[in-house]
């Protein structure tokens, strides 16, 4: 006679997990998207810049060679402590967010320091309504004290003593030439990217003021007036 099969009486065992939430399972999508948003935002606001930059170095506005030699890689301001001429301490990475023309010559200023202030001053001048995007600067890289008569020509410029070791360290010339020869350009983000040529004169001016046109003008869209 057969047997039903025995069961073991003991008792079932089970194990319970709790089920996954809507936020467990949004958690990690939601993580991604955050992280979608945030690069999407960067991107906005980084492709003016980029658009500005493309458009100057790469398609050429109207065609023609920019005038300056382009410095490539392009130098950051240096965190380097100047004196203004009334004795305040200026970092020169307070000057960005504002393009900048510069020379360099000793306090003396002989004739050709004079006329590199000159055509400093003309240059900013003949941009017209768009003037305050440019700021002028003279770097004095020696102790001598400034020639009163010269200080009424200064009224819009930014004056600041540097020392020319840390100059040179920043700042290079053309072969065969000094610091004091050229005008340099740096652009509102705070990097050295242009250098005029050396000794520029009054016929040479016309491709200067070009260049500092078509760059203000790739600019406008993210690059305004004042710090």
């Amino acid at each position: 006679m057969s047997h039903p099969p025995a069961f073991d009486d003991q008792p079932l065992g089970l194990t319970v997990h709790s089920m996954p939430t809507p936020q467990d399972l949004a958690a990690p999508q939601q993580t991604r998207m955050g992280r979608w948003k945030m690069l999407l935002v960067l991107l906005v606001c980084a492709a003016p810049v980029v658009a500005s930059y493309f458009t100057y170095y790469v398609l050429r506005p109207e065609g023609r060679r920019n005038f300056g030699e382009l410095i490539n890689p392009q130098k950051p301001l240096p965190d380097l402590v100047a004196t203004a001429l009334d004795g305040r301490q200026v970092n020169l990475q307070t000057l960005k967010d504002q393009w900048l023309l510069i020379s360099v010559a000793g306090a003396a200023c002989d004739a050709a320091c004079a006329r590199q202030l000159y055509l400093q001053r003309q240059l900013r001048e003949g941009l017209g309504k768009d003037k305050d995007r440019l700021d002028w600067v003279w770097l004095i890289d020696d102790a001598a004290p400034l020639a009163p008569e010269i200080m009424p020509a200064l009224k819009n410029a930014t004056v600041l003593r540097v020392s020319a070791q840390a100059l040179q360290a920043w700042l290079t010339p053309a072969n065969g030439a000094t610091l004091q020869d050229h005008l340099f350009l740096v652009d509102p983000l705070g990097n050295w990217m242009l250098r005029f040529p050396a000794q520029l004169g009054a016929e040479q001016a016309p491709k200067a003021k070009r260049d500092l046109e078509r760059l203000l003008r790739a600019a406008s869209s993210w690059d305004k007036a004042g710090r």
